[in-house]
């Protein structure tokens, strides 16, 4: 069997991807708005479901990209999010991206008080004297913690993308930030993962000229 292959310029594959993307994606219709995350994750993941079950809040591109302009930091629950997502772009805004998992206080106060690290992490971000942007691709009880600080009023972040991938409390976490209040990027059911997560904020990063 005969295989045909692409010549592609290595400078020019992304822009390729994102043509095969538009073509295998047909007649489905995106929101304008939403479009480029929903590329961009199907970039990352190959995976077109993407295109169905990330679900987005009223404006919620809008209100991350202004949230970026004025400065907010992304709070990550894992190494691998914080390394996906580029520092560069967002440190045109005077933002950071902060992780705060390997932490050993994280770890203490995890143990002490029978939580995961993710649990814990979420109240550590407590401290940052900074708008704030969560960005959860792994652990639901990030979420779930999340969830209950803004309940209790300890914390208003400008937009939680919502993305752990997994099976345990998994939708069920998912389904608390979406009523949360709170502008969201979810992905609904049980996909998800740190380079979901890197990816959706990535997207809105390079949306902003």
């Amino acid at each position: 069997m005969k295989i045909s292959l692409e010549n592609v310029l290595p400078g020019e594959i992304e822009k390729r991807s994102f043509e095969i993307i538009t073509q295998m994606l047909g007649e489905k219709k995106l929101k304008i708005e939403n479009e480029q995350v929903i590329k961009r994750v199907i970039h990352t993941t190959a995976d077109f479901d993407y295109a169905d079950n990330l679900c987005f809040s009223p404006g919620a591109v809008k209100i991350f990209e202004q949230a970026l302009r004025e400065g907010a930091c992304i709070v990550t629950d894992t190494q691998m999010a914080k390394a996906g997502i580029n520092k560069k772009s967002l440190a045109r805004f005077g933002g950071e991206v902060f992780c705060f998992m390997s932490d050993e206080d994280v770890a203490h106060k995890a143990k002490e008080n029978g939580t995961t690290r993710a649990s814990a992490s979420m109240d550590k971000a407590l401290n940052l004297q900074c708008p704030l942007i969560f960005a959860i691709g792994n652990a639901p009880t990030a979420l779930i913690r999340l969830y209950e600080l803004i309940k209790e009023e300890a914390i208003s972040p400008k937009l939680i993308v919502g993305v752990p991938v997994g099976f345990v409390n998994v939708i069920q976490s998912k389904e608390l930030i979406m009523q949360s209040g709170v502008p969201y990027i979810v992905a609904k059911g049980r996909k998800g993962g740190s380079n979901v997560a890197a990816a959706i904020c990535n997207a809105v990063l390079y949306s902003i000229k």
